[in-house]
């Protein structure tokens, strides 16, 4: 039986996903967590073939656990799971080390297709990521977000400005003081030609990039 471990911090979502993927023959969903952290303490103490991992979460997320496990399980799979489909995140998923990157508006039998997919050692692309990806390298301009331009910790810090998380709690999910976290939001600003939040939102909802997820 080939063990996978799901990974999204809204209950529903786990339940969800938990049923479909019970019905894949040799397929056996091992454990449901809701955090990246979580996911890196279940593979410390066993080994599952597949990670679906939700991209958007409070704390590492899903960008850093899956450079985690790349790094540290590299024969452990991931899959990620995502309701945005645009650029930057999918390259970066890609990146990190995802073998593949599902759109959570897609149908059910695409995460069946992309899990025996990726179990057979090759990688897969949403239908809809890959036409978007395709989309954007034959534009003119490349298509490029100007969120590409930012690290994964920015992305992160990004998103939770855009959904109106205070200074203070964004330092407490990320485990770190108020003055770095508006360091990341100077940076942020400068590398996006933006300044204020006002900004930042309204070039979020452009290019479809960040959101509550």
């Amino acid at each position: 039986m080939r063990k996978v471990l799901i990974v999204d911090d809204h209950t529903v979502v786990c339940e969800g996903i938990k049923r479909v993927i019970e019905d894949i023959n040799g397929v056996h969903v091992w454990e449901t967590v809701h955090s990246g952290e979580e996911a890196l303490q279940v593979l410390r103490r066993e080994r599952v073939d597949v990670v679906l991992m939700d991209v958007h979460m409070p704390g590492i997320g899903g960008l850093g656990a899956t450079r985690e496990i790349n790094r540290l399980y590299p024969d452990t799979k991931v899959i990620a799971l995502s309701a945005i489909d645009d650029a930057p995140y999918p390259a970066k998923m890609m990146e990190a080390g995802a073998s593949g990157y599902v759109a959570k508006g897609s149908d059910m039998s695409e995460l069946i297709e992309a899990l025996e997919t990726v179990l057979k050692g090759q990688q897969y692309l949403s239908r809809v990521v890959a036409q978007k990806v395709a989309l954007a390298k034959t534009t003119k301009n490349g298509g490029d977000s100007p969120f590409g331009e930012l690290s994964d910790r920015e992305l992160q810090v990004a998103q939770m400005i855009v959904d109106c998380v205070k200074t203070k709690e964004i330092a407490s999910r990320l485990n770190v003081s108020d003055k770095t976290v508006s360091t990341f939001r100077k940076r942020i600003f400068t590398k996006l030609g933006i300044e204020s939040d006002v900004e930042l939102a309204r070039l979020a909802m452009r290019y479809n990039v960040l959101g509550l997820v």
